[in-house]
């Protein structure tokens, strides 16, 4: 099915869950710019439904829930095109990524045939026909003993790109399978790059005296999409302050075969099927609905001297792909801060309404925000917790690796959250009164940004790992 005859699809249906959510196609500015808990829980409700099948990357209901978003900037009247931001149109900034996924695997090793099941294999080519007697030169060969760290081996090898055979001790089983579930789902890459691959057989053999090898790998372009909306700044249109948060998730995952046992038995005995929808209700519709409210909110109020940018980022369930291609349209010079909200329908460990900042040592944007909340008897707390390593966990990091001083701020007990990435993670487990309270202390906390008053500290550009040449 081509595009074009998707996204007409998607705006038909869209069309009708409007209806069926009962959200106006217009909003109605107020004299006074407000954040309501009945726009907040309609937001809420449309993204993490049924209907939008987890936001998954690649899906027709991620361009879904990319129309509604598009359609609530449209309304705010923020515009879809920016000469500061390349390729926008319409709101929705389009680009392509390669999806890699073995189709066929078939080895032996030192003269015998191994069952898939001990097979597994990542590769940015389609094809890979190795033997022994040929390709002894450009196929390097390596064994992973009992003793060995698998996982060294493996990101060594990924740093070093080229084409390997690993041989894997069965003590390393359990972890073997790990990866090959892993990969086998398929990669997601910016580029194809030069030829790389690296196969893992586990088995009991301790060296490998001959192979050949039959592989063939799925590689196909397709597109993820940013949605982008701007209010241009009255005074100073040239700086620019963002708010973000992703708004796709896990999409629906298959049971494991136990899972699968579970819902057969289930259905013996008259229960429902087990639920395979990760809503992502918290991760990250909440964000997702709390940039909604936020450009409502400075929409209304239409007197903010920066140009404030509003994005939906998509694939950063899958390596960032959406914040990644987004930090290359402009230049980050420009923008005076980032604010990505990161799961905030749930109470922080502060209590309720309560939010927290990761990264505060590296930038003085922390206490910038908390000079313009202490007149109104309110406050933003620093990460509480920093073995987390929270800060590089999210879109905001791709921004700070060029300097830009952008965090992320949430209320999640990560702790304790026994809905993250599970299928749980619905809208009934969240607290939108909460919600409301922490997108409400955003919006009054970057009054001095919007006003062009505030202007926070650099960030010293990060030192992120590599990215591997493989996967």
């Amino acid at each position: 099915m081509s595009r074009l005859k998707i996204v007409s699809q998607s705006t038909c249906y869209l069309c009708l869950l409007l209806l069926v959510f009962n959200i106006p196609s217009s909003t109605k500015a107020s004299e006074k710019p407000d954040i309501t808990l009945e726009q907040i829980e309609k937001d809420l409700a449309f993204l993490a439904s049924d209907e939008m099948a987890g936001r998954g990357n690649f899906s027709e209901e991620i361009e879904i829930a990319a129309d509604y978003i598009a359609n609530r900037f449209s309304e705010f009247g923020l515009t879809g095109t920016s000469e500061k931001i390349s390729g926008i149109a319409s709101f929705k900034q389009t680009f392509s990524v390669f999806q890699l996924k073995p189709k066929l695997l078939k080895v032996s090793l030192n003269g015998k045939s191994i069952i898939s099941d001990a097979i597994m294999a990542v590769s940015n080519q389609e094809v890979l026909q190795w033997n022994s007697v040929n390709d002894a030169k450009k196929v390097n060969t390596h064994y992973v003993s009992a003793q060995d760290d698998p996982r060294q081996v493996f990101s060594k090898l990924n740093q070093q790109g080229g084409l390997h055979f690993v041989l894997l001790d069965t003590q390393h089983e359990k972890n073997f399978n790990r990866y090959r579930q892993f990969f086998h789902r398929g990669l997601t890459k910016e580029s194809l790059g030069d030829p790389g691959a690296i196969l893992v057989v586990v088995s009991d053999e301790k060296e490998i005296r001959d192979y050949k090898v039959n592989a063939i790998f799925d590689v196909i372009q397709k597109t993820l999409t940013n949605v982008v909306g701007v209010l241009p700044g009255k005074t100073k249109p040239n700086e620019m302050v963002l708010f973000s948060a992703h708004y796709d998730h896990l999409g629906i995952m298959k049971h494991t075969d136990a899972a699968d046992k579970k819902n057969k038995t289930d259905k013996q005995e008259g229960k429902q099927k087990s639920d395979e929808i990760y809503n992502g209700a918290d991760d990250d519709a909440s964000g997702t609905t709390a940039v909604l409210s936020l450009a409502r909110y400075f929409s209304q109020a239409n007197n903010n001297a920066r140009s404030l940018v509003f994005v939906a980022f998509s694939g950063e369930e899958i390596g960032g792909f959406g914040s990644k291609y987004f930090s290359n349209q402009l230049n980050p010079a420009q923008i005076i801060a980032m604010i990505n909200v990161e799961m905030i329908g749930k109470p922080s460990k502060f209590g309720l309404g309560k939010t927290w900042m990761t990264g505060t040592e590296r930038s003085d944007l922390f206490e910038l925000l908390n000079q313009q909340l202490v007149s109104r008897g309110k406050e933003i707390y620093a990460d509480p917790y920093p073995k987390q390593r929270l800060f590089y966990r999210s879109d905001n990091a791709t921004l700070a690796k060029v300097g830009v001083p952008a965090h992320s701020f949430s209320s999640t007990q990560i702790d304790k959250d026994k809905f993250y990435h599970q299928v749980s993670d619905e809208v009934k487990t969240l607290n939108t009164k909460s919600m409301q309270l922490v997108i409400q202390t955003l919006a009054e906390s970057v009054s001095g940004l919007v006003d062009g008053v505030d202007t926070p500290s650099r960030i010293e550009p990060l030192t992120l790992r590599p990215q591997g040449k493989i996967y």
